[in-house]
């Protein structure tokens, strides 16, 4: 059975930061994969500042082209929204009963874990590996990390935010060293974050 990791975001845009972590995640366990889950609009976002769909899929796979254990997905794009986790690992499981999916989620989304839709079924169904975050001061740490789903895996804790680069690109500052080169070239002379 292939394992395959879902880490899912709106990679608004994909950064290095994202392949780090993606890279980091897929050479120490057990996936065979690991797609990244391009999220569609999400109604508590401003929407000036997030990409149509295709744009973040294309800039995605651009990404990921020259890593054979990487993949973009689109898979959100067709299902109703809100897309709640829950029903697209539900959809996924049905499309390929013949994949093990797992989430990828960070330690900040561990901690609001328990206000997900069916985050029982989640965390019963579904091996979870965490990566870790800085956290604040006086910040409590995640809850659940004692169940047998839940593995917080030593990866590289990245300080990149795709919020900052597209401030920065708002701004004409130089974003280069921070996204894949096939993005930036993708980014560079068009008017996006603009």
């Amino acid at each position: 059975m292939k394992k395959v990791g879902l880490f899912f975001g709106s990679f608004n845009p994909i950064h290095i930061g994202h392949l780090i972590l993606a890279n980091y995640i897929i050479e120490n366990t057990d996936m065979d994969e690991l797609w990244f889950v391009v999220s569609p609009q999400n109604p508590f976002k401003d929407k000036k500042s997030l990409l149509k769909d295709h744009n973040r899929l294309d800039m995605v796979q651009l990404a990921v082209k020259n890593y054979p254990k990487l993949r973009a997905s689109n898979v959100e794009f067709s299902l109703p929204i809100p897309s709640y986790t829950i029903d697209t690992l539900a959809y996924l499981h049905e499309k390929h009963p013949e994949y093990s999916f797992s989430l990828i989620m960070g330690e900040d989304n561990l901690k609001g874990l328990k206000k997900w839709k069916n985050a029982e079924t989640l965390i019963k169904n579904y091996q979870i590996i965490v990566y870790p975050r800085i956290a604040t001061e006086g910040e409590k740490p995640a809850e659940n990390v004692e169940h047998e789903n839940i593995s917080i895996v030593k990866a590289p804790i990245i300080e990149l935010s795709a919020t900052e680069i597209r401030k920065m690109i708002k701004e004409g500052k130089n974003v280069r060293p921070m996204l894949p080169p096939e993005v930036f070239e993708y980014l560079d002379g068009s008017n996006f974050y603009q």
